[in-house]
């Protein structure tokens, strides 16, 4: 099976360029995945931790007495600046521990002010998020004056607290700030309704660690990167050379050199360019094979047509000095055979020509071949009950034998086989048609009752020109191109073609052809 019809698999250059190319998609894809996972699991764990915080601190808070409530909040400091308010049951702020210049606080930096990098962090931050999977969170804002209802968590926890009967309850909320760091909030319910805990935290140390995780990421794809374009100059280069190595020996090829060319098969290829290469090898050796078949058909034509103009022009010369009527006759004979054999050498070779391109050009179609050998049997019923042999046709056993082909000259191949047993076959004589089929074949047999062939003149009957006479019959009577002829058509047709000894003597040619 030729190349470019066999599946090459991973070893195609389609399969390989995609695997270069998409391997560092995938690996930037994999990365988006890991820094958005990073970035999930890290806040997701920074706010279990405030929440379990949070509700902490309110179990803590409803056992101080009331008036001594706020100055205990208010004297609870974090490590991190957490900041940590205390709402009355009316909404109204009643401690916060970043009350008072010793409070520790997380600082919230001005994006006026930020340098050229913090800018570009933030904005591959954002650019990070909107690909992944995170969600747009809404922007953090402290709200003037500081009241319960503008934290929605707030709300959602005393719900909650309501709908658990009075049992600990606690929500949480993720928000951004102005400098692009999360904030995290978690809200939690004192018992009895006596207030509501909330605690916010910046998420600034987190935001270090993905950008981190996110610069050896980036280390990491631009090495990959650097994998991938070494990857791709080298295919390019293995697809490049061999490229310029077909095109100059086509290049050769076209200036008319095909004889010395020789083409790189590339037997280690693979792939598509070694397809290429051997497609490109087997069409200059065809192109070659083709240029020496028309140089010796030339040779052949030369000598079959010097010989009857030899004979020709020697008549000619001899007719000048003869005078006798009775030898003059006998020149005049010669020279009419000489003349009648050239328009049948001249009209054989026209058609051996034209033979190739017309086949070429053919379309295939269903032939019934049985019904095919039927009628030119019949219509050659006459013709040889006038040169007194007869022409019998045996069907084909079982089925229609039917073939994919040009009818026109599978209708010629028999023509031909039948003129060439009627010339050899005894007056009187017979000549068999019939037709055979096999599973996925079909055989045409014409069989005469004349002297055979050799076996070792069998595999020169189809060449041109070649023709094994008895002594007895005229020279030059054939042009010896019918049986090359019907050859050429057989094997344009994908089938075959050869000569035994008959059943009862004579010889058999058998055409064979794969079925329709």
């Amino acid at each position: 099976m030729p190349d470019w019809r066999r599946g090459l698999g991973f070893g195609s250059l389609r399969a390989r360029i995609f695997a270069v190319n998409i391997f560092a998609v995938i690996v930037l894809a994999l990365m988006l995945l890991y820094i958005d996972s990073v970035r999930s699991r890290l806040l997701d764990e920074r706010t279990t931790e405030l929440a379990r915080q949070a509700v902490t601190i309110a179990g803590f808070a409803a056992d101080v007495p009331a008036p001594a409530r706020a100055a205990s909040i208010e004297r609870r400091h974090f490590g991190r600046g957490t900041r940590l308010r205390l709402y009355g049951p009316d909404g109204a702020l009643v401690a916060d521990n970043w009350r008072g210049p010793a409070a520790q606080r997380f600082v919230l930096d001005d994006p006026a002010q930020d340098s050229w990098r913090r800018r570009s962090a933030k904005f591959i931050d954002r650019a990070l998020e909107d690909v992944g999977s995170f969600k747009r969170v809404p922007p953090y804002v402290e709200a003037a004056p500081d009241r319960a209802g503008q934290w929605a968590e707030i709300a959602a926890a005393q719900a909650a607290q309501l709908a658990a009967a009075r049992q600990a309850s606690v929500a949480t909320a993720l928000r951004r700030a102005g400098d692009g760091n999360f904030i995290l909030t978690a809200a939690a319910p004192l018992a009895g309704g006596a207030g509501t805990i909330h605690l916010t935290d910046s998420a600034a140390d987190l935001t270090q660690i993905l950008r981190a995780e996110r610069l050896t990421s980036f280390w990491l794809l631009l090495g990959i990167t650097g994998l991938t374009l070494l990857l791709s100059f080298y295919l390019a280069r293995t697809i490049v050379r061999p490229l310029r190595m077909l095109a100059i020996a086509a290049h050769r090829v076209r200036l008319g050199r095909s004889r010395e060319v020789v083409v790189p098969r590339l037997p280690e290829r693979r792939d598509e360019i070694g397809a290429l290469a051997r497609a490109l090898s087997d069409m200059s050796i065809a192109l070659r094979l083709r240029i020496d078949a028309t140089e010796a058909f030339a040779a052949d034509v030369a000598h079959e047509l010097k010989n009857p103009l030899a004979s020709m022009r020697s008549a000619v010369d001899t007719l000048e000095n003869v005078e006798a009527p009775a030898l003059r006759a006998r020149l005049l004979a010669v020279i009419r055979d000489d003349v009648a054999r050239l328009d049948r050498l001249i009209t054989g070779i026209s058609e051996a020509s034209r033979l190739d391109a017309e086949l070429s050009r053919s379309r295939f179609e269903p032939v019934d071949v049985g019904a095919l050998c039927a009628g030119l049997a019949a219509a050659y019923r006459t013709t040889g009950l006038e040169s007194g042999v007869r022409i019998e046709y045996l069907p084909p056993v079982a089925g229609a034998a039917r073939v994919l082909g040009d009818p026109a000259r599978l209708a010629q191949v028999l023509r031909n086989l039948i003129d060439n047993a009627i010339s050899f076959s005894p007056r009187p004589g017979m000549v068999i048609v019939s037709a055979e089929t096999a599973p996925g074949r079909v055989f045409l047999k014409v069989e005469d009752q004349g002297p055979g062939v050799p076996p070792e003149n069998r595999g020169d009957v189809f060449k041109r020109f070649y023709s094994q006479r008895p002594q007895s019959e005229d020279f030059g009577r054939h042009s010896g191109l019918g049986l090359s002829i019907a050859g050429s058509i057989v094997e344009a047709h994908g089938g075959s073609i050869r000569v035994d000894d008959g059943a009862v003597g004579g010889a058999v040619f058998t055409v064979e052809l794969p079925a329709a």
